[in-house]
């Protein structure tokens, strides 16, 4: 009679368990070297993905060095643009002035050449114009005739006959409005360009203005000039 030796299930499992493991080992083992057989290398995939990981990155690097350049550049590219820009209105601004000066240099010649004897004091280039809101600027020449040795001396008087609600009054400056007196001091030797501003009541318009240069002490105007503007 035989004598068979029978073992617990605890070593039965045991040598099922490690006889599983074996079998998927084997398996594992198998597919792996059949991937490198056929030309699939699990090493120098994850070489390769880490290779192109590393390009993105410099790709990426780049990327942002060449946003920033453009930038720089765009900023440049503007504020070049803007000098040009600049430049063309100074120089247009200066043609402007030059060609004015040019026609004013010209008028004076003729001026001087064609005013009477020495000592005539005439206004010329009266002119007005509403600046603002209740606000006129005027503008004038001054010249004195001749070939003079000394200065004039005097002072503009400016009567501004202005309209507002169907009536009309007069504005005498600088008695009216005194800050406007140091614009009308007049001391020149050839000419001189007087230029300000006087103020009318609310809603006026102004119709009319005229003036006079006066020497000191005299009654009588030295030179006027009128300007209607209706």
């Amino acid at each position: 009679m035989a004598v068979r030796t029978r073992l617990s299930w605890r070593w039965r499992a045991f040598a099922l368990l490690g006889g599983l493991a074996l079998i998927a080992g084997m398996w594992w083992w198998g597919f792996d070297f059949g991937q490198f057989l056929g030309g699939f290398n699990r090493s120098a995939v994850a070489e390769k993905q880490a290779r192109l990981e590393a390009d993105a990155a410099t790709l990426k690097d780049e990327n942002i060095r060449l946003r920033a350049k453009l930038a720089e550049l765009e900023s440049e590219l503007n504020v070049t643009h803007g000098a040009q820009t600049t430049l063309s209105r100074q120089a247009l601004d200066l043609q402007n002035e030059n060609t004015q000066m040019k026609e004013e240099l010209a008028f004076l010649r003729k001026l001087f050449s064609d005013t009477g004897k020495p000592g005539t004091v005439t206004i010329q280039r009266l002119t007005a114009e509403k600046d603002r809101d209740d606000v006129y600027r005027f503008s004038m020449l001054v010249v004195r005739g001749g070939n003079p040795s000394d200065e004039f001396s005097g002072q503009l008087t400016l009567l501004a006959n202005v309209a507002a609600g169907g009536h009309n009054s007069t504005l005498t400056l600088p008695d009216d409005q005194p800050d406007t007196a140091p614009a009308l001091l007049l001391k020149f030797k050839y000419y001189q360009r007087v230029e300000g501003t006087f103020r009318v009541p609310n809603g006026a318009q102004l119709k009319s203005l005229q003036a006079r240069v006066v020497e000191p002490g005299q009654a009588t105007p030295k030179a006027t000039r009128s300007l209607n503007l209706t």
